[in-house]
C-alpha cells in the first residue's frame, strides 16, 4: 500500500493572506552562530591538540572522517544544544556543522561517532586533562600573583546498568561522582569517578600534580586550596602545610567545635533577642580533631535568626580578618558550583550512558571541550559587554543558536544570518575578538 505523508501545512490565514508552511526551505540551519565555537576552537587549537593524542585504529584507506572532524563534530553539537548521538542523523547534513568540521560533504553517521566513543581508554583521558592545563597556562600573558584552586564534586545520575554505578546514600540514587577542579572560570580537571568512594578521593593525587605544573611554569605563584567540608582530611592538610600550599576548606560542625565556639554563639541569640535581626558573628580558636597532626586556624560564623543559630567553621592557613575570609574568600567557591552547573545543565555532562567506563569519562571531557569554548567566548569576546557574565546556555540561547540560509559553492560558503537578530553588534564584536 503507498504511504501518504503530509509536506504541507495550512494556518489561520493573516489578513487574508493564506498561511503555509513546509520543510522545503533548502540550505536552513538553526545554529548560525557556530561559526563562533569555530573560531574560539582555531583560536585554543583544543580540538586540534586532542585529536592528536587519540590513537585511530581504523583501517587508514578507508577512513573517511578523520578523528579530529568526528572529535569537532561531538563537540560543536554539544555546544549547540544537540546532545544525543541519534541527533546526528540529520546534523551531519547541515552545512553550518559541515562547515564548522572544515568539510564540505555528510558528516558521520550516529554509528560512527558511538564507534569512536567507544574506542577511548585511560591514555586518553588522562591526556586530555594534561591538555586542560595547558590551555589554563597559556591563557595567562604573564605570571599571575596568586592561584585559586576550587575542588568539588557532584552527582551523575544513572539509569542503567553502567559499569562503576553504586547507589550514594547522600544522594539517595544509583550515580557516578565525578570531582571537578576550577580556578574561577576556568576548567583545569573532570574526572569520573565511581560513587562508592570518600568525596575527597584522588583529591589529593590530583593536587599534587596541578601544583607540581603549575610551580613549573610559574615558580613565584601563590596556590590556594579550596573546597568544601568534604574535602577537609589532615593528610592533606599536611601535605599543603610542606609544600608551601595554602587552604581554605569548610569544616563539618561537631560536639566540640560547638564547645568551642558556645561564647560567639550565645552571644549571637543575645543580640538576635535584642534586636530581632539576623546576627552574624565572626571569631577564631586554633583545633584538632583527635586524628589531626597538629592543631590549625578554624574561622567561626556564628549565625542566629528566627529558624535558629546556624554555626559554620572553616579551617585555614591564611591570616587576616576572619569575617574577610569567610565571606570574600571562602564563600566565593559557591561560584564554582555554577560552573558545574552549566557543565551538567546546559552541556549535558550526566549523559553518561554508556556501558563501559572509558567512553562514559570521555563523555564528560567532551561536554569539558565544549565549556571551554564557551568560556574562551566569555571571557576573550564577551568581556565588558552585557554578557559577560552569562552563561553558557545564554550565551547558545543569544549567539549560537541564530537562523541563517547557506549558500555553498565551488568558490565560497556565505552565511546570510537571520536579519532580525537581535544582538547583530555584539557578534561582529565577537568575531572580530576571537580572530
Amino acid at each position: 500500500m503507498t504511504e501518504c505523508k503530509q509536506i504541507e501545512w495550512a494556518f489561520p490565514s493573516v489578513k487574508s493572506r493564506k498561511v503555509r508552511a513546509d520543510f522545503r526551505g533548502g540550505a536552513i540551519t538553526s545554529h548560525g552562530g557556530v561559526l563562533l565555537l569555530r573560531q574560539a576552537d582555531r583560536k585554543l587549537g583544543l580540538t586540534r591538540e586532542v585529536a592528536r593524542f587519540i590513537s585511530d585504529k581504523r583501517v587508514a584507506g578507508k577512513v573517511e572522517h578523520s578523528t579530529e572532524s568526528l572529535l569537532r563534530q561531538r563537540v560543536y553539537a554539544i555546544a549547540c544544544g544537540e546532545e544525543d548521538l541519534n541527533d546526528h542523523h540529520q546534523l551531519r547534513k547541515d552545512l553550518a556543522f559541515q562547515t564548522a568540521t572544515d568539510r564540505i560533504a555528510d558528516l558521520a553517521s550516529p554509528s560512527t561517532l558511538c564507534r569512536f566513543e567507544n574506542e577511548m581508554d585511560r591514555e586518553v583521558m588522562v591526556t586530555v586533562n594534561e591538555l586542560f592545563v595547558e590551555q589554563f597556562i597559556a591563557s595567562y600573558e604573564k605570571p599571575p600573583e596568586e592561584i585559586i584552586l576550587d575542588f568539588d564534586a557532584t552527582d551523575d545520575r544513572v539509569h542503567g546498568n553502567q559499569e562503576g554505578r553504586f547507589f550514594h546514600g547522600y544522594y539517595r540514587n544509583y550515580c557516578f561522582l565525578p570531582l571537578y577542579v576550577f580556578s574561577g572560570s576556568q576548567l583545569l580537571c573532570a574526572y569520573l569517578r565511581p560513587s562508592k568512594i570518600d568525596a575527597a578521593k584522588h583529591a589529593w593525587a590530583i593536587l599534587s600534580l596541578l601544583v607540581k605544573r603549575l610551580r613549573q611554569a610559574w615558580p613565584e605563584v601563590r596556590i590556594i586550596f579550596r573546597g568544601d567540608s568534604g574535602f577537609c582530611r589532615w593528610r592533606i592538610l599536611r601535605w599543603c602545610d610542606k609544600k608551601g600550599v595554602d587552604y581554605v576548606i569548610g569544616l563539618a560542625k561537631n560536639n566540640r567545635l560547638r564547645g568551642l565556639g558556645e561564647k560567639l554563639t550565645e552571644a549571637a541569640e543575645e543580640r538576635f533577642e535584642e534586636t530581632g535581626q539576623k546576627q552574624r558573628l565572626f571569631g577564631e580558636f586554633r583545633y584538632a580533631a583527635d586524628t589531626w597532626d597538629k592543631k590549625r586556624r578554624v574561622i567561626m560564623k556564628a549565625e542566629h535568626g528566627e529558624l535558629g543559630g546556624n554555626p559554620r567553621f572553616i579551617v585555614t592557613s591564611l591570616s587576616g580578618d576572619p569575617q574577610h575570609l569567610y565571606d570574600q574568600m571562602y564563600c566565593a567557591r559557591g561560584d564554582m558550583e555554577n560552573r558545574i552547573k552549566e557543565q551538567q545543565l546546559d552541556l549535558y555532562a550526566d549523559r553518561t550512558s554508556c556501558h563501559a567506563w572509558w567512553p562514559n569519562q570521555f563523555r564528560l571531557l567532551l561536554s569539558s571541550m565544549a565549556y571551554i569554548l564557551f568560556d574562551t567566548i566569555r571571557r576573550l569576546g564577551l568581556k565588558g559587554t552585557q554578557l559577560a557574565q552569562a552563561t553558557c546556555g545564554t550565551i547558545r540561547l543569544k549567539l549560537i543558536r541564530i537562523g541563517a540560509v547557506v549558500f555553498r559553492n565551488t568558490r565560497q560558503i556565505r552565511f546570510h544570518l537571520s536579519s532580525a537578530h537581535s544582538d547583530q553588534e555584539l557578534f561582529g564584536l565577537l568575531v572580530k575578538r576571537l580572530e
